[in-house]
């Protein structure tokens, strides 16, 4: 089967690998869509995603969906009340907690800060957790979520990303009526964009440089629009910012955006060296700066707003075959050609 695999920091490749065996734990998984991350650039640009460096070559890819193509034995018994059989569409929560028998979190447990997760597509541990951009990947039963009625398998490869903006603003907590504002309009910033909406904020403000990102961002629910580099500035006094852009250099204006008492929620993804950015705000007012990593069950929760009318389409704007993957992820690269989302058609 074809697979992408990144080798090291500007060497990507598609090759062709050996097809996985169905193990009697296992839930053979043939993939349909794959949506490409800013982490999987990262590892192609950089050879790392933040603190994560990669040392072996590395299969990536971690927003995926597909169908059941088989069962193993034991499997299949685990599942066997679900409803889930060879053709089921689903898609996968890429984590794994490496050390705890239970892969469910308890009410309220934060199980994304497990102290070793392994993650599809993520050189954080060696040996490195292989991703699923390929024809085929072997799963465990729990990682399965099925697709529910009305939603596409292309939509809900985005289910784990929305997942991911739909815990950071859950970070942020009850935000019922307040002013938000999004910083970084890429795809997790418009996902974040219409989690606020759907949590019950009363206006949401989408601040980025792109005029591009911002119309997506528009498309996805956002109430006004800011483009500093266009001279707008940032509005005044409101009550969360979801800092989605990873910029330092914007933390500072950020910062300043936020009402004395509010809260900043750090879910763009930082460089994991040391760096330069003006955090004064933070204490003469009093900010709650709060990290936000990957989610719990969060891409449950997206997969269920998807079907009750969530629109993640306006997000999706390229598409390419597996066999032109490395033209996808220069697409997704280059903000200058428009893009947001790119997918990859793996079957």
């Amino acid at each position: 089967m074809k697979a992408v695999v990144v080798h090291g920091q500007g060497d990507l490749r598609v090759e062709d690998i050996a097809d996985p065996a169905c193990g009697p734990d296992q839930v053979l998984v043939e993939l349909a869509w794959g949506g490409i991350c800013g982490s999987d650039i990262a590892y192609w640009k950089h050879g790392a995603s933040g603190t994560a460096i990669l040392r072996d070559p590395l299969i990536l890819g971690h927003e995926v969906s597909g169908r059941v193509a088989d069962l193993g034995e034991r499997a299949a018994g685990a599942l066997a009340g679900r409803g889930i059989r060879v053709g089921t569409a689903v898609t996968l929560h890429p984590a794994t907690y490496v050390g705890r028998e239970d892969p469910v979190a308890a009410e309220g447990e934060r199980l994304n800060l497990w102290p070793e997760v392994r993650y599809f597509g993520s050189a954080a541990f060696q040996p490195h957790e292989q991703g699923a951009f390929s024809r085929y990947r072997t799963v465990r039963a729990d990682q399965l979520r099925v697709i529910p009625a009305g939603v596409s398998l292309k939509q809900a490869a985005l289910a784990e990303p929305f997942g991911v903006a739909l815990h950071a603003v859950k970070r942020a907590g009850d935000i019922t009526g307040q002013t938000v504002l999004v910083n970084g309009c890429g795809p997790i910033g418009a996902l974040a964009v219409a989690a606020a909406r759907a949590a019950g904020a009363g206006t949401v403000i989408a601040a980025d440089l792109s005029a591009a990102a911002l119309d997506i961002a528009s498309r996805m629910g956002a109430d006004g629009i800011v483009n500093p580099r266009s001279g707008d500035e940032l509005p005044s006094d409101v009550d969360v910012a979801i800092e989605a852009s990873g910029a330092p250099r914007a933390l500072g204006r950020v910062i300043s955006a936020v009402r004395r008492g509010g809260a900043l929620v750090q879910v763009g993804n930082l460089p994991g060296g040391e760096i330069p950015a003006a955090l004064g705000n933070i204490v003469t007012r009093e900010i709650d700066y709060r990290g936000s990593y990957r989610f719990v069950d969060e891409i449950s929760d997206a997969l269920a707003l998807m079907a009750g009318g969530v629109d993640v389409g306006p997000l999706m704007t390229h598409e390419v075959a597996i066999e032109d993957a490395v033209s996808g992820f220069e697409l997704a690269a280059d903000r200058r050609t428009g893009s947001s989302k790119v997918m990859i058609r793996l079957g």
